[in-house]
């Protein structure tokens, strides 16, 4: 039941009060349901970087998310009188507690048991917060709209304003502007605490006399300490995400798809995706030989060569190697990394300039959209080689470029006499991935030629030749001055020790994405 209203909400002057800013009152369901959602997201994209596996993060963090909200609303039959002074502390509350989740949760950012006490700590009480807001609104203007109508419109401004968060957070925070995630919950926090503000008003007829005051004052601290957070956030996620590498953090972005982080340490650069090792400088030299040269030996022809993935640069730099080369199309989703791969010095110096050399024409799209369009065009360009290096299939969206579906699309790119060479994770720590994604090749027709080679800073690393035709391995290394491969490590490549040998495994389909399976289930058993 609703709290008895004060002297200036009775009678038709303070009903008329109450209707005329109903309205208001109404537009706040929007902003904390748009604040609400960005706080489940905030929470999911932070909790994929830390702990990887997107589907498993997310999944996780609704429901936690939405059970914490169904025990807010539960609680809400509880609160009996000063229902408006109720609301206005929970948006305090959800202000303090949401808006300063992302920090928090960045500050414990190296600590794996700490980070998940606290990621679903603070998830169930911005739950519950957010579960409090809409019953308690909806009891407040029960004596100001009919059932229905107040029904009606607080959910119809409440799902409007989740669909506002997903588009606000997603497509403008963190595509176009590119706000760090840390601060994107600092801002909400904001907004809670300005509808808190505004609900002093807004809610004068329901309020207790003498109430005001404080509720004010609360508000006022909350969002100082909200700007102090504001202010101090990025030391705050610096400090503690330097404690997941070994070196010094150099260079930090958040970019539309992924967190971007390059450190330097004695003799070396790592360069890290949401966390994951992609490359150092100590030794990337033997992955990039081993993925790009066996294949450019292989094919009869290498002037028209094609990279998916690789927006580092690396391969590239191999490629040109090839004095044949007359084009390479670079395909990256990333334009953020290709982007630090010209400009910043570290990466710049290590792939030599290669995605400034004229003969590179870099496409940022989807390798999957941008094959499959490609297939349909009047008049499909085929190429000499093709190498996909991609990071491992850790989710579905990169299990996909990892799929029949995939490997056909880019069959349907190879010249006639065209080689294929893919990156595909380690043959001993992933033993069943590595041949899922042999398997999957040789199930799109094309037959396969399975290879390793030993990179200290990720083990023994597997890669597959691919072709139209059968493939002998290749026995002679066409270009001078590499580090790591001669003939004689390019024949050895192509011996597949008893540990490594395949094993029974399904094909990775689209609708039926067992290798991200596999490899999610074989990290688990290494780490």
């Amino acid at each position: 039941m609703a709290s008895a209203a004060p002297a200036a909400g009775l009678g038709p002057e303070g009903g008329a009060k109450n209707r005329a800013r109903a309205p208001i009152v109404l537009v706040t369901v929007l902003a904390i349901a748009t604040a609400g959602l960005v706080y489940e997201l905030l929470a999911g994209a932070i909790a994929t970087t830390v702990l990887g596996n997107s589907l498993r993060q997310y999944s996780i963090t609704i429901g936690v998310y939405l059970f914490a909200m169904g025990l807010g609303a539960y609680a809400s039959k509880f609160l009996e009188d000063r229902i408006a002074e109720r609301f206005i502390d929970v948006e305090y509350g959800t202000a303090l507690v949401g808006g300063t989740q992302g920090m928090l949760l960045f500050a414990a950012y190296g600590r794996a048991e700490a980070f998940e006490v606290l990621l679903y700590g603070t998830l169930i009480v911005v739950g519950a917060l957010v579960g409090l807001e809409v019953p308690l609104l909806m009891r407040i203007l029960q004596r100001d709209l009919e059932l229905k109508d107040l029904v009606a419109k607080v959910l119809a401004f409440d799902y409007l304003g989740a669909l506002l968060g997903s588009l606000v957070f997603s497509v403008v925070l963190v595509e176009t502007l590119r706000v760090p995630l840390e601060r994107i919950g600092i801002l909400f926090g904001m907004l809670n605490c300005g509808v808190g503000l505004l609900a002093v008003w807004a809610l004068e007829p329901h309020l207790a006399r003498g109430s005001r005051r404080g509720l004010v004052v609360r508000g006022v601290i909350v969002f100082a300490l909200l700007a102090v957070a504001y202010a101090w956030s990025s030391r705050v996620r610096i400090t503690g995400e330097q404690e997941l590498y070994a070196d010094r953090i150099t260079y930090v972005e958040q970019s539309a798809y992924q967190r971007i982080v390059l450190t330097q340490g004695p003799g070396r650069v790592q360069l890290f995706l949401d966390g994951n090792l992609q490359l150092s400088s100590l030794d990337e030299y033997r992955y990039h030989e081993a993925l790009v040269h066996p294949a450019m030996t292989a094919a009869r022809m290498k002037k028209q060569v094609l990279v998916l993935g690789g927006g580092d640069g690396l391969a590239v730099r191999e490629i040109l190697k090839h004095s044949e080369v007359e084009r390479v199309v670079l395909v990256d989703l990333d334009p953020a990394v290709t982007q630090l791969a010209r400009t910043l010095p570290p990466l710049a110096e290590l792939n030599h300039g290669a995605l400034d050399d004229p003969r590179v024409e870099l496409i940022h799209d989807d390798a999957f959209v941008w094959l499959d369009e490609a297939s349909r065009a009047a008049e499909r360009e085929r190429f000499d080689v093709v190498i996909a290096d991609f990071p491992d299939p850790n989710n579905l969206a990169l299990g996909k470029l990892y799929s029949q579906r995939f490997y056909t699309l880019v069959k349907a790119s190879l010249a006639e006499h065209g080689v294929l060479a893919v990156q595909s994770t380690s043959p001993l720590f992933a033993r069943k991935s590595f041949w899922c994604v042999e398997r999957t090749i040789a199930a799109a027709g094309l037959h396969t030629l399975p290879y390793h080679a030993l990179v200290p800073s990720f083990g023994e690393w597997g890669y597959v030749l691919a072709a139209r035709e059968e493939l002998a391995p290749p026995s002679r290394i066409e270009v001078q001055g590499l580090r790591y491969l001669n003939d004689a490590t390019l024949a050895a490549l192509f011996t597949m020790p008893a540990d490594l040998g395949p094993l029974p495994v399904e094909v990775n389909r689209l609708n039926q994405p067992v290798l991200v399976h596999y490899y999610a289930g074989e990290q688990a058993e290494v780490f």
